[in-house]
């Protein structure tokens, strides 16, 4: 009996004591996975968003105190983090391209 190749995702929230959590199927949908699928797109909105209110806060002749700039800050890079953490779970995801001339493994 043949086992099934594992997938394992990065998901977008943290296990246990704050470190990487990771989801391992056969590559089915599950529950959740989509789960997963909406947090990361809720997480990219809000990205956007951030982006969107902190363009003008960051200009030149924007008068803003220092509290609010590290405040800012600090929403710029928790979005950041989170899309980070998205790129290389989407980016793992992936198939490598093959070599050029290179043949595609056979099944």
């Amino acid at each position: 009996m043949t086992t099934p190749p594992a997938h394992v995702r990065l998901l977008p929230w943290p296990g246990p004591e704050g470190k990487p959590a990771h989801l391992v199927t056969d590559g089915t949908r599950t529950f959740l996975s989509r789960l997963a699928d909406t947090v990361e797109s809720r997480q990219v909105d809000a990205a956007a968003m951030i982006l969107s209110l902190a363009k003008p806060m960051v200009e030149d002749g924007a008068d803003l105190t220092a509290p609010e700039l590290r405040w800012i800050a600090r929403r710029l890079v928790e979005s950041l983090a989170d899309v980070l953490n998205i790129a290389e779970s989407r980016g793992r995801r992936i198939p490598p391209y093959e070599a050029e001339g290179e043949q595609p493994p056979r099944s």
